[in-house]
């Protein structure tokens, strides 16, 4: 059965990105050891992620100006972008852009992943829309050793331990990796369903 999984990296404290968006706290890590991210990625059919997740990879890695790159890190697999915006696609790239709500998209996501899962990519209001409507399986974070004082969260969404399952753990380098199971929520009457999804925010798109 097709899972879907939220795999990222996080600082200790739990955020994504400082308050500019930037990742240099992760790249300033030893990353001898790290987490085999091309086994992970081996067994992944879609990729799902918000705009600026998508907009961040397409600047850093300057995907428009070197498209031939694209496949490096997406391979031949679609990738769902949810956005409220015209965005620029690099040439050849299987990019699908997505304006309604996780709920919605979701059939179409899981008939694309076929037999393999779905890796949300990022980020954490993306990843809490799923979790939102009980489509969240697992939760894959690397943990850095770095701390922040604010910026992007991990995941902006309450979640207690009746909810998680530790899975397993494991140090990879400086990084440690936790993967938890994410447990089903009893379904209620004015709970977020399938057919009635919670509201997202554009915030919530990256």
């Amino acid at each position: 059965m097709t899972r879907i999984v939220y795999y990222t990296a996080s600082t200790l404290n739990g955020f994504l990105a400082d308050a500019d968006n930037s990742l240099a706290w992760l790249f300033a890590v030893d990353d001898a050891g790290a987490p085999d991210i091309a086994a992970f990625m081996e067994g992944m059919g879609v990729f799902v992620e918000g705009s600026t997740t998508y907009e961040w990879v397409l600047r850093e890695e300057k995907l428009l100006e070197n498209p031939e790159k694209w496949p490096q890190y997406y391979g031949n697999r679609p990738t769902y972008v949810f956005t409220s915006r015209e965005l620029p696609v690099p040439d050849g790239a299987d990019v699908r852009f997505v304006r309604g709500s996780v709920a919605d998209a979701l059939p179409e996501i899981l008939v694309a992943a076929g037999e393999l899962d779905v890796w949300v990519v990022g980020g954490g209001g993306v990843a809490g829309q799923f979790l939102d409507i009980g489509a969240l399986d697992e939760l894959v974070i690397t943990v850095a050793p770095a701390v922040l004082t604010g910026g992007v969260p991990l995941l902006p969404r309450s979640l207690g331990p009746d909810r998680l399952e530790l899975l397993s753990a494991g140090r990879h380098g400086q990084f440690a990796q936790l993967t938890y199971g994410v447990r089903k929520m009893p379904a209620a009457a004015d709970a977020p369903t399938m057919t009635q999804p919670a509201a997202s925010t554009p915030a919530e798109r990256s």
